[in-house]
């Protein structure tokens, strides 16, 4: 079986395909950086709750942005789970995707993947939208090469921001108002976090498919996703399991015999 892992700036994604189906996937927060051993007896537990047993596993593969949090990952496969983990971003790992940009190295790993599994889901030229700790928006075409992108700050990161810099602004959640124009503070700060994003997307995709030249679909993804795909026409896809499914892409394309 198949480890998966995605380390993002907020989350890390455990996730286990059996070669059919995923059999279990679970987040834990990357704030706190763990060690290898707090790793496994976390996973570990999960795992037995799902039916699993590490000795299931046979082989590995890690996305992460977060570079403190890679030896403890890396330990984790090697000392527990006795396998060498794939890392995107090897330069000896194959994609299936030409990254056409000026420095392929500095392209995050999750950007990376989420291209790879769009392409591969999704037909045509293809904007990919992620609602992450940053807004990503990332361009691959028809052919499969990787274009480039936007990186926008992240909604939470936004609402975070308002109330830490304003003292007379709560913290609110994310969610869509009722009008745009807000009667009360936490209205207005819902509307322009909600519409103020949605005036994002809709401007960045507009000007994106006009400097590309051609039609592109935008695959949104990222646990908000559904939430701003209720608010415009543009997000024409939401797909919350698309690195992950990216990241069983790149481990067949690098173990599966051709």
């Amino acid at each position: 079986m198949l480890l998966a892992i995605d380390a993002g700036n907020t989350n890390i994604v455990f996730a286990v395909h059996d070669g059919e189906v995923w059999r279990g996937q679970w987040r834990a927060a990357t704030r706190d950086i763990r060690t290898a051993d707090e790793y496994m007896v976390w996973l570990s537990q999960l795992m037995t709750l799902g039916g699993l047993s590490a000795s299931d596993i046979d082989g590995a593969i890690i996305a992460s942005v977060v570079p403190q949090a890679l030896f403890g990952l890396q330990t984790l496969c090697a000392k527990y789970l006795k396998c060498k983990p794939l890392l995107i971003g090897d330069p000896e790992i194959a994609l299936g995707l030409e990254v056409a940009i000026e420095r392929p190295g500095e392209v995050g790993a999750d950007r990376l993947v989420n291209a790879v599994s769009a392409h591969k889901t999704y037909e045509g030229a293809l904007v990919v939208l992620d609602f992450g700790t940053a807004t990503t928006f990332d361009i691959v075409d028809e052919e499969g090469t990787y274009h480039g992108g936007v990186i926008a700050p992240g909604i939470n990161l936004s609402t975070e921001a308002l109330h830490a810099a304003a003292a007379q602004l709560p913290h609110i959640a994310v969610e869509r108002p009722a009008a745009v124009i807000g009667k009360s503070t936490l209205g207005a700060m819902q509307s322009g976090i909600y519409w103020g994003y949605i005036s994002l997307i809709e401007g960045l995709v507009t000007r994106i498919r006009e400097e590309f030249g051609k039609p592109t679909k935008v695959v949104g993804t990222g646990g908000l996703a559904p939430l701003f795909q209720a608010g415009t026409p543009v997000i024409e896809f939401v797909d919350l399991d698309l690195t992950i499914r990216g990241l069983l892409e790149v481990y067949d394309l690098n173990t599966k015999n051709p």
